[in-house]
This record gives structure tokens, C-alpha cells and sequence, in this order.
């Protein structure tokens, strides 16, 4: 049955504040797979204190608000929700180590049908908690398969935009551990279908699999290290749809395309050849001074 409409666009998602410190930026690196060479200075700035810098993709961990779609006055069959698209606007560079609180709201519901699901967005914006400065919005759009016929318009109001069609400029490939989801959940993501087997396997895998935004981070990795040398102080915004899952232990292949201030970019799991990542795009901005 659709949950009720008005219900959900009004949902009093709860504000969140979060304490994080240079341990967590560094957790969170290595989560993505950061220092496993452990000589590239590059990679050792997010995963060491001398000079640490936090990840962009980092502000999708920070100042979450929990999964409340599970909650039952919201009404939406939440065992059957996935993370379709994620999106991100960053304002700045991310502190090392701050005290955020963040504020969210449901922005937006397409109702693709009865039978067919309904899309719900969500935006979160995350400001230090010591002056309100905003650092980045966070935008998450839901896919809930049971709940079609919900009411309401059945176009988006923006889709993301696909990758050239060409050859990629440049393509990585990164393994990833067999513990890989273990160490991403300890920055906050504890569910339970990537750690634990019997829950996964009630949800149709063979095995936990990897979070999605572990992929996504792994995938940024890629493109910002082999197309701009990790000079992750340009980026100001990031977009991607999720098309499958990965297992810990495959390896992420990374197809990217570099347009100058812009990089496309999708990802494959590589042992499989299947399509795990798409419509990815990162905007960069301009240096400090120019």
C-alpha cells in the first residue's frame, strides 16, 4: 500500500549534530581505501595528522540524521527502499575536525505509479555548529518499490546527465578489501546488510555488500587522484546514480572523462563487467586567488 503523501513531504526529519575528529576523517579515508600504498604522500594526507585534509565526499557521513524512513507512522515499506542517487554542493573544503549539526527535508515525491514505486528526495544541509557557516547540502534521492500510487507529479524535476559517448580518457581500477564494508559502517552507516550474512541473504545477496557510498567514495578516489593529483579543494559538486552493488574484495573499475571543470565519470565492478555506477559528474571549481 502507498504511504500518504502529504505525510512523508512533511515529515519532521530530526536535526542531527555530530563531533568529529581528526580519527574519524582518517577512518573514513581508509574506509574508501586511502593509504594502501603507503609511500604516496598524496593518499597519506587523508589518512595521516601531518597536514590532514578530510575527503569531499566525506560530508555524505556528517551530521546524519538516521534512517527514519523506517519508522512506522511515515508509513513507507522501507525493506524495500534504495539508494538511488546522491548528490552533494560543497561550499568549502571540509575542516580536518568540527562540530557540525545539520538540518533536512523532504524536497520532493514522483509518483512513478501504481506497482512501479515512488521517488522521494531529501536535502540535508550541514553548517559549523560555532557561527551557522554552511558547508555543504547534502541531496539523497530514495527509490521506496512499494509504495507506488502515492499521488503527486510523476516527472523529476532534474535528472542527472549521462557520461559522454565516447572512450574515457582515462580508466583505474581499485581493489577493494574483503573487510571493506566492516570499516566503512564504523563511520556511521550500521546497516546491517553489509555485515551481517543471514540479513543479506533475506535481502537476495549471497553476502553483505558494499555500502554505496563506500563505492561512490572509492570511484572519487579514482577521478580526482589519477585526473586532478587529489586536489580536492577544487571540487564543489558531485552527482551519481546507483545501479548495483558491489562485494567486498571486487574490484572497482573506473571509467572518467575529463572536460576541463568538469569530470564524468561511472564504475564497473571489474571481476563481474557490471555496471555499478552511472551518470557520475564532479565540478570543479577555481583555485584560491584566481
Amino acid at each position: 500500500m502507498a504511504f500518504d503523501r502529504e505525510t512523508v513531504l512533511n515529515w519532521p526529519i530530526p536535526a542531527a549534530r555530530q563531533v568529529y575528529t581528526p580519527r574519524d576523517t582518517m577512518l573514513y579515508a581508509l574506509g574508501i581505501g586511502m593509504g594502501d600504498d603507503p609511500c604516496d604522500e598524496a593518499e597519506l594526507s587523508f589518512v595521516q595528522e601531518r597536514g590532514l585534509r578530510a575527503f569531499p565526499a566525506m560530508a555524505v557521513v556528517l551530521a546524519h540524521p538516521g534512517f527514519w524512513m523506517r519508522e512506522e507512522k511515515a508509513g513507507i515499506d522501507w525493506t524495500k527502499v534504495l539508494h538511488a542517487e546522491q548528490s552533494v554542493r560543497l561550499m568549502r573544503p571540509l575542516p580536518a575536525a568540527a562540530t557540525v549539526v545539520s538540518t533536512s527535508r523532504v524536497v520532493e515525491i514522483v509518483d512513478k505509479g501504481e506497482g512501479r514505486g515512488a521517488l522521494v528526495r531529501q536535502e540535508r544541509e550541514v553548517r559549523l555548529e560555532e557561527n551557522g557557516e554552511l558547508l555543504a547540502v547534502v541531496d539523497m534521492l530514495a527509490f521506496c518499490r512499494g509504495d507506488g500510487g502515492c499521488g503527486g507529479p510523476a516527472i523529476r524535476s532534474r535528472e542527472l546527465e549521462s557520461v559522454p559517448d565516447r572512450a574515457p580518457d582515462i580508466v583505474s581500477r581499485l581493489a577493494t578489501l574483503p573487510q571493506s564494508a566492516l570499516i566503512y559502517r564504523l563511520s556511521g552507516d550500521y546497516n546491517p546488510l553489509h555485515s551481517d550474512p543471514l540479513v543479506a541473504r533475506r535481502a537476495g545477496f549471497e553476502r553483505p555488500i558494499l555500502q554505496g557510498l563506500c563505492t561512490l567514495g572509492i570511484a572519487l578516489r579514482s577521478a580526482l587522484g589519477q585526473a586532478r593529483a587529489y586536489d580536492t579543494d577544487l571540487v564543489r559538486e558531485i552527482d551519481v546514480r546507483f545501479v548495483a552493488p558491489v562485494y567486498p574484495g571486487e574490484t572497482i573499475r573506473t571509467q572518467i572523462w575529463d572536460e576541463g571543470r568538469t569530470l564524468r565519470f561511472r564504475a564497473y565492478a571489474d571481476e563481474r563487467d557490471t555496471l555499478v555506477l552511472d551518470k557520475g559528474r564532479i565540478v570543479l571549481g577555481e583555485k584560491p586567488g584566481h
